[in-house]
């Protein structure tokens, strides 16, 4: 005390180092509590009416920004205000998070692509049948082509038609093919439609096919073939000259197998350009044309 009596100045200057102290504690209560540095600068502020600068603002730890809050000023309580809802925000675990990202997202890719490959009802049948009639066909098909490769040996007819093997129960009587008859229909084929499509050779073999059925025409393939005056190559000779190609011997097996290309009632096919007697063109009903040939019933 004596020293303060005898040195007033020095009393004074404590005076304003407490004062200072104590105004620090007041601006910033966490910087002292806590040791940590927390900056606030404010350049070129004034009480009056002037223009202000925009205030710089540095914020240290969460816990002493929380605590910003509390000062006096007008503008660093607004903008602690503004930033409270910030500063009470917990914080988030990102572990957990990619924990719960990680087991959710593959269940929703899962449950998202099951239900775009899950077809509908309606789609599910329309495949189902699909998928049988395509069955169906190629099963078809495939009876087809082992009996065009190897043609049955047995013909089965009814009155007005011939009958496929699997009908063998309608028919009225049946035929069987020997070879001689086999490569004779080959010759007959080869030598009236060796350039005609391939529809054409097999029109020709139904044609005689058809014939053989019929009560109007003979009943084997050689009478039916060699009766007078019915097809030219016989008359002229080729039907011994040619040798069936692979097309012809298609064609033949496809007819004997039940491929036809005309009706089971059709009995004539000639040539309008080369046929020197025109009878059958006006006195029979027209079926259709292929190729050169033109077919009547």
């Amino acid at each position: 005390m004596v020293i303060f009596k005898q040195n007033r100045y020095i009393a004074l200057l404590v005076g304003v180092i407490l004062v200072c102290f104590s105004a620090i504690n007041l601006l910033h209560p966490g910087q002292v509590a806590e040791g940590k540095l927390n900056t606030v600068q404010m350049s070129n502020l004034q009480s009056g009416g002037g223009s202000r600068q925009p205030l710089q603002i540095t914020y240290g730890t969460l816990a002493t920004q929380k605590r910003i809050s509390g000062i006096q000023h007008p503008k660093l309580s607004a903008a602690a205000v503004a930033l409270s809802p910030l500063w009470k925000t917990e914080k988030l675990n990102l572990h957990q998070l990619t924990q719960v990202r990680a087991k959710a997202k593959p269940a929703t890719v899962i449950q998202v692509k099951a239900a775009a490959l899950k077809p509908a009802p309606n789609a599910q049948k329309m495949q189902q049948k699909t998928a049988t009639a395509t069955k169906g066909s190629q099963t078809a098909v495939k009876k087809v082509a082992a009996t065009q490769l190897n043609p049955p040996t047995t013909l089965f007819f009814s009155r007005t038609k011939l009958l496929s093997q699997d009908q063998r129960s309608k028919a009225t009587w049946h035929y069987a093919v020997s070879e001689e008859d086999l490569l004779l229909l080959q010759k007959i084929v080869m030598a009236e439609a060796e350039g005609e499509p391939y529809q054409g050779k097999v029109a020709v073999a139904n044609v005689v096919l058809n014939r053989l059925r019929s009560a109007n025409f003979p009943d084997t393939i050689y009478k039916v073939i060699h009766q007078k005056r019915q097809f030219s190559p016989v008359a002229n000779g080729r039907l011994k000259r040619v040798k069936p190609n692979a097309d012809s011997i298609k064609a033949v097996n496809a007819a004997l197998s039940g491929v036809k290309e005309v009706t089971d009632d059709t009995y004539y096919f000639l040539s309008l350009t080369l046929a020197q007697d025109l009878t059958v063109h006006h006195s029979q009903t027209y079926v259709k044309t292929i190729g050169n040939h033109t077919f009547y019933k």
